[in-house]
């Protein structure tokens, strides 16, 4: 089979198209063929080897490395003690993630564990499915239900999604990328008011989705004109994260995606919650994911889609961000 392989780190150069062996499923996996894999910003910071993560937590990768996570297509082989999957079945899965946290997904076939699996919505195609993954399940877990009881390597507190309905307000900062964009349409869901923050180019978007207010980056800071929210989902995260408590009410809640430097004693003495969460695989949560698509409530974007041959180009266009949905890459 063809699959996208690393034989070491560095830019979107290193990335190889290879012919490789068909991997063959052990206990509790089946095997599919992959239609269509989702690019995330983990296929580019364990392409390039995690330099800005602390050695002490950086994980360990063996190369020659097969990229990507996010799948969806066709099961074409089961394992014998694997139920409720059957050959011809279309599926969708975050294979093996954060344990670890690159699973082969750029080729042809991957093996998957099945309690990573679930079903594709009927709905939608491939790409579209497999756009719904990760970024699917950062979101449901950080705003509706965490699934699991696994701490953030970045802090000590438990994540607890806050209950949001009708008398809720959320702002999303990077609300037109492929985490903001569904977190958006997820608050929606709850009854809350949201505000929406990303670059003017994609107001009209941000708007068909849902979002009952806009602020456009680039002529104000949210920061600034945003007072007595219940709750910030900031899907761009880091270093600047902190830049939104000011816009919280006393009892509000900060969550980053990508976690910053936060003081302990200002967030009590603010009154306000900072608390983050390493996503993880659960085909559970998929399957209400997708039931959701199914039914109209969410709407998957793409931003490009490019042949799995052509990897390279996708993470090119992944490094230049201003991204409205998800990057796809096409495998059959």
């Amino acid at each position: 089979m063809k699959a996208i392989r690393l034989h070491e780190f560095g830019g979107p150069e290193v990335l190889r198209h290879e012919e490789v062996p068909v991997p063959e499923p052990g206990p509790g996996e089946v095997l599919v063929r992959v239609h269509a894999v989702g690019v995330n910003p983990a296929d580019r910071y364990a392409r390039e080897g995690m330099p800005d993560i602390p050695p002490a937590i950086r994980p360990q990768f063996h190369l020659p490395l097969i990229p990507g996570t996010d799948v969806s297509g066709v099961v074409e082989a089961v394992a014998a003690d694997v139920n409720g999957f059957a050959v011809g079945d279309e599926v969708i899965g975050l294979l093996r993630f954060p344990t670890v946290l690159q699973s082969s997904a750029y080729a042809e076939y991957v093996t998957a564990p099945a309690s990573d699996l679930a079903r594709k919505p009927a709905g939608i195609d491939h790409v579209h499915a497999a756009a719904l993954v990760m970024s699917g399940l950062t979101a449901w877990q950080f705003l509706i239900e965490l699934g699991h009881d696994h701490p953030s390597p970045f802090q000590e507190a438990q994540h607890r999604p806050m209950a949001l309905d009708g008398e809720s307000t959320v702002l999303v900062n990077g609300a037109a990328g492929g985490v903001g964009h569904l977190a958006l349409q997820l608050a929606k869901w709850k009854g809350a008011r949201v505000i929406a923050v990303a670059s003017g180019t994609h107001e009209a978007f941000l708007r068909e989705l849902g979002a009952d207010e806009f602020i456009d980056y680039t002529k104000e800071r949210p920061e600034d004109v945003v007072r007595d929210v219940d709750l910030v989902l900031d899907a761009v995260g880091g270093p600047d994260s902190r830049r939104f408590l000011r816009t919280l009410k006393r009892g509000g809640s900060l969550y980053p995606v990508y976690f910053g430097q936060f003081d302990d004693e200002e967030n009590a003495k603010l009154g306000v919650t900072v608390t983050a969460v390493t996503v993880r695989s659960n085909g559970a949560q998929l399957a209400e994911l997708g039931s959701l698509v199914d039914a109209g409530r969410i709407r998957v974007a793409i931003d490009s889609t490019f042949p799995l041959a052509d990897a390279r180009a996708a993470h090119e266009r992944l490094a230049r961000g201003h991204i409205q949905g998800k990057i796809v890459l096409t495998v059959a």
